[in-house]
C-alpha cells in the first residue's frame, strides 16, 4: 500500500536536547533532514505542537502546520487571548496545544472557557498532552485521561485530541476515546531512539501487544491519528510501529485521513 502520511504530532525547535535525541534516533534536528525524511517515507506534511504564543516562534517550513502552544497557567490565559486569536486566524495554525501536567491545571476548569470559545469560533481542535511527562516536576494527576473525559462532557462543542493515547494509561484512554464523540487521539511519543531492526525491541513489543488490544476496544479508528513526536523517534521505525498496532484495513484513516479531517477540515 502506497500510503500518504500526515505526521499529526511533532516538535520543531533548536534546542541542544532536541539535537541530542535526534541523533539517537538516527536523524538531525533541522528542516533539511526532516524534509528529506518525510519525502522518502511518504509523509506529506506535519503538525508541530508548539510551546509558545509568540508569533515569531511559530514560523515553520512550508510543509509544517502547527498548534499554538500555551506557555502559561490558566490564570494568565486571558491576557494572551488576543494573541492566541491572531494565531487561530492563520491558515497554518490548525489548533491549540495544552500542557496541563507541566503547568499544573485541570483542562476542565472554568477559567479555560474563553480559550475553548476561540477554538469553537475558528473550528480548530485543542490537543492536550496526556499521560507520562518528560520531567519529574510535572504532576500526572493533571495529565490523566479522565481529566479529558470531564472536559469533553463539559465543553461538548470543542474537538479535543488526546496526545500520546494517554500512555501508559491505555485502558482509561480507550474508554475516554470510545465514550466521547468529541475526543480523538494520536499515537505519538511511545517509542524512543532508533530500533535495532525491523522487529521492535522487547519494551516496544510489549507496547504493541497492549495497544493492539486497546485500540481494538475503542472501535473508533476514525478518531486515531499517526504522529511521531519527532525528534524523539526514528521516523521509519515509527511507521512500522504504528503499522504493527493498527489493522491494515484502517491504515488510510490512521495515517492520513483522520488528521486531514480533524486538523485541516479536508
Amino acid at each position: 500500500m502506497n500510503l500518504k502520511i500526515i505526521d499529526a504530532h511533532l516538535h520543531f525547535a533548536k534546542f541542544d536536547y532536541f539535537d541530542e535525541i535526534a541523533i539517537q534516533a538516527g536523524h538531525e534536528n533541522n528542516a533539511e533532514n526532516l524534509r528529506n525524511c518525510y519525502s522518502e517515507l511518504g509523509i506529506v506534511r506535519g503538525i508541530v505542537m508548539g510551546n509558545s504564543v509568540k508569533l515569531e516562534d511559530c514560523n515553520f517550513p512550508e510543509f509544517l502546520s502547527y498548534c499554538v502552544g500555551l506557555d502559561s497557567v490558566p490564570e494568565k490565559f486571558s491576557e494572551k487571548l488576543p494573541l492566541i486569536e491572531e494565531h487561530l486566524k492563520r491558515r497554518e495554525c490548525v489548533g491549540i496545544k495544552l500542557y496541563p501536567g507541566y503547568q499544573h491545571f485541570y483542562i476542565y476548569d472554568d477559567s479555560l472557557s474563553p480559550l475553548y470559545k476561540l477554538a469553537k469560533k475558528y473550528e480548530k481542535p485543542v490537543a492536550v498532552h496526556m499521560g507520562m511527562t518528560a520531567t519529574n516536576t510535572a504532576l500526572l494527576k493533571y495529565s490523566h485521561p479522565f481529566t479529558m473525559d470531564e472536559a469533553a462532557v463539559k465543553f461538548r462543542e470543542v474537538q479535543f485530541v488526546m496526545c500520546h493515547f494517554g500512555c501508559p494509561h491505555f485502558e482509561e484512554a480507550a474508554a475516554v476515546v470510545r465514550k466521547n464523540p468529541n475526543v480523538a487521539t494520536d499515537l505519538s511519543g511511545m517509542m524512543e531512539g532508533k530500533q535495532p531492526g525491523e522487529i521492535p525491541v522487547k519494551r516496544t513489543a510489549a507496547l504493541i501487544h497492549q495497544l493492539r488490544d486497546w485500540l481494538d476496544y475503542t472501535d473508533r479508528f476514525e478518531k486515531i491519528m499517526f504522529g511521531t513526536d519527532w525528534p524523539l523517534a526514528n521516523l521509519g521505525d515509527y511507521i512500522n510501529f504504528v503499522k504493527a498496532i493498527v489493522p491494515e484495513s484502517e491504515y488510510s484513516k490512521v495515517f492520513r485521513d483522520n488528521a486531514a479531517r480533524i486538523y485541516f477540515k479536508e
